[in-house]
């Protein structure tokens, strides 16, 4: 009886650490953010969970992996990637030739004038059309982290009023987009600004895509971005 009630312990524990080891997040009850080594971190327990293997969507010498949308100006300047309003002060874009489906994408932004800007994920360009969702980057009280639905239903949700000062403008600030299935969760340096669940994203699949919005004067600054595509063998739950 010892030996059964031995053995059926240490399969349960067994079977535990194996589930723990595979959790990543939880697209419903998110308490998680990425650290700086792009490990995940539980913003309760504060336990280091999964290393997560982040790839370089912006090498820091040319727009190699990008595609440029419009007329506004993309260009390279101290290995830091430069957004700017151009002469005609239209919407402009730089999106990404491959598509991507499930996905943590990490950033830096800094803003040196005001304007609006955006990440857009899951999403298709025609010209300086762009149709799918985009995670605001904005001056303060403009809502960035929100989800916007371009050429759709609008704002579907907006971070709430004292998040805000999250954002701090003139300076880098570090944002990480996470989107698997129909769940959308958003962070500004550290601190969780939306969750939200659709299922129309959840049909979607597309580019991501930086914008500078059109009204000129916008300027916007890059730099370490970096994603980490969910493979079929991790489970997220």
């Amino acid at each position: 009886m010892k030996n059964f009630l031995f053995s059926y312990l240490f399969i349960c524990f067994i079977t535990l650490n194996s589930c723990t080891s595979l959790k990543i997040f939880s697209p419903q009850t998110d308490n998680h953010y990425y650290s700086n080594n792009e490990t995940l971190v539980d913003s309760k327990s504060q336990i280091s969970g999964t290393k997560l293997d982040f790839k370089e969507l912006f090498n820091g010498k040319d727009l190699s992996g990008w595609i440029v949308y419009g007329t506004e100006k993309w260009y390279i300047e101290d290995g830091l990637l430069v957004c700017e309003s151009g002469p005609d002060a239209q919407y402009g874009y730089l999106g990404t030739e491959k598509y991507y489906k499930n996905f943590i994408l990490n950033l830096e932004f800094m803003q040196e004038a005001n304007g609006n800007s955006g990440v857009f994920f899951r999403s298709t360009v025609e010209g300086t059309k762009v149709s799918g969702w985009q995670v605001e980057v904005a001056p303060p009280g403009s809502f960035t982290g929100g989800i916007y639905e371009s050429y759709g239903r609008g704002w579907l949700i907006k971070p709430d009023d004292g998040k805000d000062s999250s954002l701090k403008m003139g300076e880098w600030n570090k944002l990480t987009i996470k989107v698997y299935g129909g769940s959308v969760t958003t962070f500004l340096n550290g601190k969780q600004m939306i969750t939200y669940s659709d299922d129309k994203i959840g049909q979607a699949n597309g580019r991501i895509a930086l914008q500078i919005h059109d009204g000129g004067g916008i300027k916007v600054k890059w730099k370490n971005i970096k994603i980490h595509e969910f493979k079929k063998s991790e489970k997220i739950f």
